[in-house]
């Protein structure tokens, strides 16, 4: 079987979780037999095609780009090409412009679409491109969510129910690098032990502005690791607040994020908005055991972590909260560890990459059994 998979970016132009999932799927889903191609555009200015590990990523050159919206002309012909050589067509909402390509391309092969998030921030946009969407949406023939929470608060998925099924993202541990014990010795030196940890990209709706604000006063340490459009504002902001204690430590290549999981205390999670669909750094954190502290958004992040089970659970917006909570783990080691139990026996039963892929080859088979 082979499936094509059509996504806005791809490694390794890009590092982000949906590029995670793509990257989970294709390789965990070669012992099921399944062949993967990830197509996707590029700011790079050629073409190029390259086999990463056991699958291929073809990219096409981005001509412009539109509210974070890559558009290219010459990806309708590729993805033709593509998807006519596969057996199953597998987008990954939301890009506006896949949902064009789709109909441009004249697709006639079974398709799922992973509904990763809905339209939040570009509300101009989203008025213009709803009845493409909506048009889309019921030409496909199965939607993937990744949450039972995020279901329940889509309008738009409460529109396509019937044909929405749930199927959590999950990680692989094996496909994380050990880091050497030197590498770990260097950060211990680097920040002391034990520390709070975020790691995300550097956006509008991480609620990063509202950890700097938890964390005036305090005394731990605070790392944040990523790089993004408003690290800058972050930085200025660290500064004028006068925070010794938080780290900012840019993108970091895999080896570091994964000492950085291992040494840390606990997770710190304070995205409040809900373009946080589910917050694959927060089961990263329960896939090393730690505890995590995240908001209530209505999204998957708080079917990740379950108040008072594998972490704490907080208002969105509301600094003060967040400084309770992270003052409640710091001193309490024994709950602390208690959570971090907690949330990985959570990761093995809901989060792991193989029940991730045998629920997908589940759906690509059942698919191609209906034609």
């Amino acid at each position: 079987m082979k499936v094509l998979h059509f996504y806005k970016t791809y490694y390794p132009d890009s590092f982000g979780g949906i590029e995670q999932v793509i990257y989970q799927l294709a390789e965990g889903s070669v012992e099921k037999g399944v062949s993967t191609d990830v197509l996707s555009v590029t700011p790079a200015g050629k073409d190029s095609c390259e086999v990463i590990s056991q699958h291929t990523a073809h990219k096409v050159r981005q001509d412009f780009s539109i509210a974070s919206n890559p558009f290219s002309f010459r990806v309708i012909k590729k993805f033709k090409e593509l998807s006519e050589q596969a057996d199953i067509i597998h987008y990954h909402f939301p890009w506006p412009y896949m949902d064009l390509v789709h109909f441009l391309a004249g697709v006639k092969k079974p398709t799922v679409v992973s509904y990763h998030s809905d339209i939040i921030r570009q509300k101009n946009l989203l008025r213009l491109y709803k009845p493409l969407m909506h048009l889309f949406l019921r030409k496909i023939d199965c939607i993937v969510a990744t949450s039972p929470n995020y279901v329940a608060t889509s309008d738009v998925l409460e529109t396509f129910k019937d044909k929405v099924t749930v199927i959590p993202i999950g990680l692989n541990k094996a496909t994380y690098p050990i880091p050497e014990q030197s590498r770990l010795d260097k950060w211990q030196r680097q920040i002391g032990q034990p520390f709070f940890l975020f790691i995300g990209t550097l956006r509008y709706y991480k609620g990063l502005h509202i950890l700097l604000e938890a964390a005036i006063g305090s005394d731990y340490p605070i790392v944040i690791v990523g790089a993004g459009p408003i690290e800058s504002e972050l930085r200025e902001q660290a500064q004028n607040l006068g925070l010794k204690n938080v780290h900012f430590l840019g993108a970091l290549p895999d080896e570091d994020k994964t000492a950085l999981l291992m040494l840390c205390y606990g997770i710190v999670f304070p995205s409040h908005l809900r373009s946080e669909a589910f917050g694959i750094s927060l089961l990263e954190g329960a896939m090393y055991r730690k505890p995590m502290i995240s908001s209530e958004i209505g999204t998957g992040t708080t079917f990740i972590n379950i108040d008072n089970q594998t972490g704490l659970v907080i208002p969105p917006s509301d600094p003060s909260a967040l400084r309770k909570a992270m003052d409640k783990l710091w001193a309490n080691p024994q709950l602390a560890e208690q959570f971090g139990n907690k949330a990985y026996e959570r990761y093995e039963e809901k989060f792991t990459s193989k029940q991730m892929v045998d629920e997908y080859t589940k759906i690509y088979r059942s698919l191609l059994g209906r034609q």
